[in-house]
């Protein structure tokens, strides 16, 4: 993997050179949009529609509409001139216990590695935390856009989460849908109990895939290998059923399929020997 780029984390007056890595990657299968008559890439280009011509790049600026249809234009001179611009640090400001931040929070996920020179200092952060069961929260700068960061200790690697500020998360008070008043029943209430505890497992990533994803890789296959494409047929919608019911059938069948099936046992059946 090639970093994302090369700075500093910061806590205190304690300096650790880092690199910084994505952490994930998408596997979507990517389309192209083509025109229906010859299948050629559509090109998708930049347009005036007041001065009715093409624009080149260096035609164009950042505007930032703080009217309808009229802008403020920043320069590059001026982006640049801004604390986000070009800062490669990431500056851990509080240490606190994971739990307490809602996930709802993180955005997106990268590793540290230590840079050259950084490696007892970056293992002696990575120990504290782990001995103390605590995450740092930090401000860190990616593509010039300054972010709220969780740092956290994750086989043996310190892993950043990106997080969201208060004010980029939407409040669950604002779903209308949510003002709703039911009677919850004690016997409804211990059935939904029993199917959670028949469904808890360990988490195991691996044993999640994406069923549509390799739905499409089958069909993509199939028409590259000249095969006609079947479309898969249509769910039917569910029928209403009674939740009791539905509970009591979910049970059941939660507990056959974490249930192993026993081994039958062979009977042998003795022949009566000498009869008649």
């Amino acid at each position: 993997m090639r970093p994302l780029w090369k700075g500093a984390m910061t806590f205190g007056l304690v300096y650790i050179p880092v690199k910084l890595y994505t952490a994930t990657e998408r596997q979507d299968i990517r389309f192209n949009m083509l025109h229906v008559r010859c299948h050629t890439p559509i090109q998708y280009r930049k347009y005036c529609p007041h001065c009715e011509e093409e624009v080149q790049l260096d035609d164009i600026v950042r505007g930032y509409e703080y009217e309808k249809g009229r802008y403020v234009i920043l320069s590059d001179e001026e982006l640049a001139g801004s604390p986000a611009e070009g800062a490669r640090n990431i500056a851990l400001l509080d240490f606190v216990h994971l739990g307490e931040i809602d996930p709802v929070y993180f955005d997106k996920s990268y590793y540290l590695a230590p840079s050259e020179g950084g490696q007892k200092v970056y293992e002696l952060l990575r120990q504290a935390m782990e001995q103390s069961g605590k995450v740092g929260i930090a401000r860190v700068t990616i593509r010039s856009k300054e972010t709220l960061a969780c740092v956290r200790v994750s086989n043996r690697t310190l892993v950043m989460n990106t997080m969201l500020y208060p004010d980029e998360v939407r409040r669950p008070e604002l779903l209308p849908e949510l003002d709703y008043q039911v009677k919850i029943h004690d016997n409804e209430r211990k059935m939904a109990l029993s199917l959670v505890e028949n469904l808890a497992a360990p988490f195991e990533p691996g044993k999640y895939t994406d069923e549509r994803r390799e739905a499409l890789g089958e069909i993509i296959r199939a028409k590259v290998a000249g095969d006609v494409a079947v479309r898969p047929p249509e769910a039917q919608p569910a029928k209403v059923v009674d939740l009791m019911e539905a509970l009591k059938t979910s049970i059941e069948q939660a507990k056959k399929e974490r249930t192993p099936d026993k081994p039958q046992r062979k009977t042998a059946k003795k022949k009566e020997a000498g009869a008649g």
